[in-house]
């Protein structure tokens, strides 16, 4: 990474060299770990939380002994008493440590928004708990200066009536918004605390982070994401600090103007040239992956791809923080309770405590060697991380898997008329429930492709085939598949897929379906069979009446070369053995279809390109 010459002296005269260095990252032999999730200024919550893992006493003072707690991000915005939680880990860091205890607190994507100015999410009453550092001085001058950047109005007034600005500004910069801007510069009690701060800790074999491990942290390492781009946050902040104390830049700008407004005085001759490397520096820095989902602070797809889709980033990522779990925030969990998957290799802990905004509630996660339980703040102990729940094709239906088949198998069902549409879509309604889903006939043979591909998708681990189950309608034998109404299909997606900024990437997706395709030997997939959730932009498969060939299809050709396969579909393809073949699928599929999946598994393994790192 390289950076303009004049940061490296900004750098070096206002924050300590050692400070870049001095954040510890990797401990081992730590007997108790306790892991908490997006706070967002849930102060009471909190309280709660953090007693009932007795880290914290009734008198609010640390009671954790040699714990180590551990905050993942997002400890402020959106709830009214982030300053006071803010304070609370402040405090509890200095007296963990007298008592050999740590509190670790990671950089979230909210941390780095309050920083570098991008203060969308913070809400009124967070701001009013600033004005002690607010002076009036401060507040008209920045007033003045935002009256005089108003555009001319033709032939009448010059500028617009001062009381119709000042109700502007003031909405733009509500009371206490400039004391808060002065709490979070790189000098600032809150942003010289938190520009100390790590993205990633290392505890035992257990990685924290806010977001995700994208690849960016397989190229970087510890180091590289710690130091990297901890440096680039330090030299943003430090960078518009110093164009703020220029007069360049008024506080009221945000993040997401600074480069309009800093290229806009550039391109006018306004910039003096003291202050021209600055500029310069500030719009590079908004470029770095620190603000997007490359970096570990925005990164969703640890969370929510599937292990076939994610797990070879993941390995990557492992190996180069030796590490053999991820536990992360960020992505509130479906059930509001801390969710783990993939073996148990990523946990996810954001279970939405602030509940006025989330509809959740406290959750700690403690790690005692290798036992993981939950405690909740309000004093359940003992609970256990529960399964992530696989979400394709689910819109917000709050059932598990297993009751939406029974569901489909079970409830009433009534046809639809839906006008230009192929499909043939029923309603199925139970207990208040209603959801829509697809009827399929099945042949006569005892064959029922639409059953083996979701048995096989679940099976793999693929995540990517709705619940399927058997179904009579109308006296007549199929299968019912569920089918979100709120889906849009691949074909919609033609031309704007650059565009999407999917939390699971769409050209990862895409590659896993491709060798799910091979598998199955489904070579009628086309755009319509492909569907997307419109909140998440997860892949869904559907219509697989052709797929399931005997032998290896394609006369001719392999259609196996160029395909991607890293270790974690080699190690599903490998546990797809036989046996398991012919115990999932033998009811649902002949002998000779059986045996033609058993030789495309083995053609997979043996012709395809090992390389699904990124």
């Amino acid at each position: 990474m390289r950076y303009p010459r004049v940061l490296f002296l900004l750098l070096f005269l206002c924050v300590p060299w050692s400070q870049i260095h001095a954040d510890e990252w990797h401990y081992s032999d730590v007997e108790r770990i306790v892991a908490v999730g997006d706070v967002h200024g849930a102060y009471d919550a909190l309280i709660k939380t953090l007693q009932a893992a007795e880290v914290l006493d009734s008198r609010l003072a640390w009671s954790g002994g040699k714990t180590h707690l551990i905050f993942t991000g997002d400890l402020l915005d959106r709830g009214a008493q982030s300053r006071q939680v803010m304070d609370l880990v402040m405090r509890l860091e200095k007296e963990a440590r007298r008592r050999d205890g740590r509190v670790h607190l990671l950089l979230g994507n909210h941390e780095v928004m309050n920083l570098n100015g991008d203060l969308r999410y913070v809400a009124d009453a967070e701001y009013a708990a600033y004005q002690d550092m607010e002076s009036k001085r401060d507040r008209e001058r920045s007033f003045k200066e935002f009256q005089a950047s108003q555009p001319e109005n033709g032939v009448e007034s010059q500028l617009r009536a001062e009381s119709i600005l000042r109700t502007e500004f003031n909405a733009l910069a509500p009371p206490g918004y400039f004391g808060h801007r002065k709490a979070f510069r790189h000098n600032g009690k809150y942003g010289k605390w938190l520009l100390e701060k790590p993205f990633i800790v290392v505890l035992n074999d257990t990685a924290f982070v806010h977001g995700g491990l994208p690849y960016f942290v397989t190229e970087h390492g510890l180091e590289g994401v710690n130091v990297g781009l901890k440096n680039d946050l330090k030299y943003y902040v430090i960078a518009t600090d110093r164009l703020r104390d220029q007069r360049v830049l008024n506080p009221i700008y945000r993040f997401k103007e600074i480069p309009a407004v800093l290229e806009a005085k550039r391109d006018a001759g306004q910039i003096a040239w003291k202050s021209q490397e600055l500029v310069q520096a500030a719009l590079d820095l908004t470029r770095s992956p620190l603000h997007t989902a490359i970096g570990p602070t925005w990164y969703r797809g640890t969370a929510l791809c599937s292990a076939l889709v994610e797990g070879d980033v993941l390995a990557g990522a492992f190996a180069q923080l030796d590490a053999s779990r991820v536990v992360m925030g960020h992505t509130s969990t479906v059930t509001r309770q801390v969710q783990q998957r993939a073996n148990g290799r990523t946990v996810e802990i954001d279970t939405g405590m602030l509940a006025e905004r989330y509809h959740g509630s406290g959750n700690a996660l403690i790690i005692e060697g290798d036992r993981l339980t939950v405690v909740n703040e309000d004093g359940r102990t003992g609970l256990s991380p529960v399964d992530h729940p696989i979400l394709v094709g689910y819109e917000s239906i709050p059932v598990d898997e297993d009751i939406l088949a029974e569901f489909l198998a079970t409830g009433d069902a009534v046809e639809l008329e839906t006008e230009g549409e192929t499909r043939r879509l029923v309603e199925v309604r139970s207990n208040g429930l209603s959801v829509v889903a697809q009827f399929r006939e099945s042949p006569d043979n005892g064959v029922v492709p639409e059953i083996a591909a979701y048995r096989l998708d679940r099976t793999l681990g693929l995540g990517m085939v709705p619940v399927t189950t058997r179904r009579e309608l109308d006296g007549q034998s199929g299968t019912l598949q569920l089918f979100p109404a709120n889906a849009v299909s691949d074909a919609e997606l033609v031309g704007i897929k650059d565009q999407i900024d999917a939390p699971c990437a769409l050209d990862k997706q895409a590659a896993a379906m491709r060798v799910f395709d091979a598998l199955i030997d489904n070579s009628s997939r086309t755009p319509s069979t492909m569907l997307y959730s419109r909140d998440e932009v997860l892949l869904m498969l559907v219509d697989h009446g052709t797929a399931f060939g005997a032998g290896v299809p394609w006369a001719g050709h392999s259609p196996y070369a160029g395909l991607t396969i890293g270790e974690e579909w080699r190690s599903a393809l490998g546990k797809l053995d036989d046996a398991t073949i012919r115990a999932e699928l033998g009811d649902v599929l002949d002998d000779e279809q059986l045996d033609g999946l058993m030789q495309r598994r083995d053609a997979l393994l043996k012709n395809s390109t090992a390389d699904a790192s990124h």
